[in-house]
């Protein structure tokens, strides 16, 4: 971890120490309130629970933290990508989006930008650079692509997208600010599902925009109080808990991921194993150059549909379950999802048990389904 990262990290559970008077709770309190004692003049302070609450401030101050930029939360990851769709396109515009991405950002361009007007083209992740961005409005890209974990370079896309006059937005779900930095890297946008590593122990629903733009900060924010996408203050609360150990999480999740990596690697049966941590990934030195962690997902192919799903039934440190970076390891047969990939295909979300006792049950459910 960089000296600026280490900092941030350090910092992050103690950012509300500047504003505490002599009595006051430490931990966050909840602002379980829809409205406001406002008399008079209510300019400043909050007034009604659709445009500002107090434990959202709270995780949003806190996100902004991580990622150097202002945030704006919601209820949902696909409430701030919706948020950044319908913030910021108009009829007539032409967006990019990734061929092997997260397929319910496809299924809302398609179902809903398309009746209003904006056309959407897809391209693969690996390859996301050939063709270039004349004419697009907006470049969405997702690096590492969920679920096959390929990676394309966010500098050279920034580059070439704002010379043709598009706005980039990067999804950074399964990385974190402390895996990757897209904005650093020139992007103009920040998505992310925070349900994910970011909260970390899957009960919660949330999400974030993050941008340096402040006209992009304000399209969002105007989308969120017009349309209501506004996230629950519980749900923010929850949040804002699991930030103050994301570090802590995330570095043991990647580094039992690149140790597992290695040795599913080897297992004769696995087939077709991604992880952007092993020498020799197609994407393994592009990673190393943009990417601070190698992520703490690992996709790889078993034979059928169904030793796929003997594999993670059996496996007795390992839920069956969809999304991922909770503090259980997970993992899903992704085709009953539709993406486009084997019937055998695994995602699996790597998790906080300690990595030796996490490797012999998944081996030994590998053994059982090979033997």
């Amino acid at each position: 971890m960089s000296e600026t990262a280490s900092s941030r990290a350090a910092s992050l559970a103690h950012l509300r120490r500047d504003g505490l008077a002599k009595g006051d709770p430490i931990p966050l309190p909840l602002t379980m309130a829809a409205i406001f004692h406002n008399p008079g003049d209510g300019a400043g302070y909050s007034q009604y629970g659709r445009y500002s609450n107090s434990t959202w401030d709270a995780v949003e101050h806190m996100l902004a933290h991580l990622e150097d930029a202002p945030c704006v939360g919601f209820p949902s990851g696909m409430a701030a990508i919706s948020a950044v769709f319908f913030g910021l396109l108009k009829s007539g515009d032409r967006v990019l989006l990734p061929s092997d991405g997260y397929h319910a950002t496809r299924a809302l361009a398609e179902r809903f930008l398309k009746p209003f007007g904006i056309t959407y083209d897809l391209r693969p992740t690996s390859t996301f650079l050939d063709g270039g961005f004349d004419g697009y409005r907006l470049v969405y890209a997702e690096t590492p692509s969920n679920p096959r974990l390929d990676i394309c370079d966010i500098t050279a896309v920034a580059e070439a997208a704002h010379r043709a006059g598009a706005t980039v937005v990067v999804d950074n779900t399964t990385m974190t600010p402390f895996g990757q930095r897209p904005l650093d890297l020139g992007a103009d946008v920040v998505v992310a599902a925070d349900t994910k590593a970011a909260n970390g122990h899957s009960d919660v629903l949330f999400g974030h925009v993050a941008s340096r733009n402040p006209e992009i900060i304000a399209a969002v924010t105007g989308w969120r109080e017009m349309a209501g996408g506004i996230p629950g203050p519980f749900e923010a609360w929850l949040v804002h808990r699991g930030l103050e150990t994301l570090d802590v999480r995330f570095d043991r999740m990647c580094s039992s991921a690149e140790e597992i990596a290695k040795r599913l690697k080897n297992h004769r049966a696995v087939s077709g194993l991604r992880y952007p941590g092993l020498e020799g990934d197609p994407s393994h030195n592009l990673a190393r150059a943009q990417m601070v962690r190698f992520g703490f997902l690992v996709s790889f192919e078993l034979a059928s549909e169904g030793k796929a799903e003997d594999f993670i039934n059996n496996c007795t440190l390992m839920q069956a379950a969809t999304s991922f970076g909770g503090v259980h390891t997970s993992a899903e047969r992704r085709a009953k999802r539709g993406d486009a990939v084997p019937p055998g295909f695994v995602r699996l979300s790597v998790g906080c048990e300690p990595v030796e006792e996490l490797w012999q049950a998944i081996e030994a459910s590998l053994d059982k389904i090979s033997g």
